[in-house]
């Protein structure tokens, strides 16, 4: 199968920052800098755009959770379209929902993720089945990273539940693969998992995207990560991390000190991949 235009459009981001670091924009009231909400009359703004200035060339992509946009009400959808904005186009916009539903609604989230908003990729749930999945698979120039197996500790709930000799995030996986045809499936898959990482990898192949939350915070080991989750070439893979990076300094220079944070990160993932 040739290269979808996601996954040549991840690939140039890739080798152009020589980076797989993707920093999740989480912005929340009681992290961020004080002085910003005495400063400026948009401080969820100012946050998110200094914190891309100073980012932009050491990363492949940018994860905004909605729900912390959503929070802010109707304030939160104009801050969230503000930053997607300031995103230089040739970096990886995800929007990370777990949207799904119903066929006809899930159209409406598809179409509100990338239509509207100009999503590159974002985040499903597999739950609903193929018809849940396939209105996103629709928009051939993105991804839709489905959730396999996620990095909280209450993922072995019902992602470890054995069914038909296989944990159920192998059937996911399975499946995942038997949807990809036009190249618009990845895959989230947590750090904080780095068996279940590598297992997974080697059913879906090279080709594949992952989404890789869990490092960082969340205490997900980098190097077994790079080595499970990449690809053989040391690529198509996005490695996330939000708080580690985005709230490493609390005062005036909170926007260098997220740059040091999200360099340092660079440079581990990089001394694990392939030369």
């Amino acid at each position: 199968m040739d290269m979808s235009f996601f996954q040549r459009k991840l690939e140039k981001i890739i080798q152009k920052n020589n980076s797989l670091v993707c920093v999740g924009l989480d912005i929340d009231t009681k992290k961020m800098p004080s002085f910003l909400f005495h400063l400026n009359n948009n401080p969820y703004s100012e946050f998110t755009k200094a914190i891309i200035n100073t980012t932009s060339d050491v990363v492949c992509a940018y994860k905004l959770n909605l729900a912390f946009y959503e929070a802010l009400g109707a304030e939160g959808w104009n801050i969230l379209k503000q930053t997607i904005q300031h995103i230089p186009k040739e970096v990886i916009i995800i929007l990370d929902g777990k949207r799904n539903d119903i066929g006809n609604t899930a159209e409406k989230y598809a179409s509100a993720l990338f239509d509207g908003l100009g999503a590159d990729a974002t985040t499903v749930n597999p739950y609903l089945g193929w018809d849940g999945i396939q209105p996103f698979l629709k928009y051939s120039h993105t991804c839709s990273f489905v959730l396999c197996r996620t990095s909280n500790p209450s993922a072995v709930d019902f992602q470890d539940m054995c069914i038909e000799g296989k944990p159920l995030y192998m059937h996911v996986a399975e499946h995942v693969l038997q949807w990809n045809k036009h190249g618009c499936c990845g895959v989230v898959v947590g750090a904080t998992y780095p068996e279940e990482l590598k297992n997974i990898r080697e059913v879906l192949g090279d080709s594949i995207p992952f989404l890789i939350p869990g490092v960082g915070s969340q205490g997900g080991d980098v190097e077994k990560t790079v080595e499970y989750g990449t690809n053989a070439k040391g690529t198509m893979a996005i490695v996330n991390s939000s708080r580690g990076i985005i709230y490493a300094g609390n005062d005036e220079n909170f926007a260098e000190d997220a740059r040091d944070a999200a360099c340092f990160l660079r440079d581990e993932i990089n001394r694990y991949r392939p030369k």
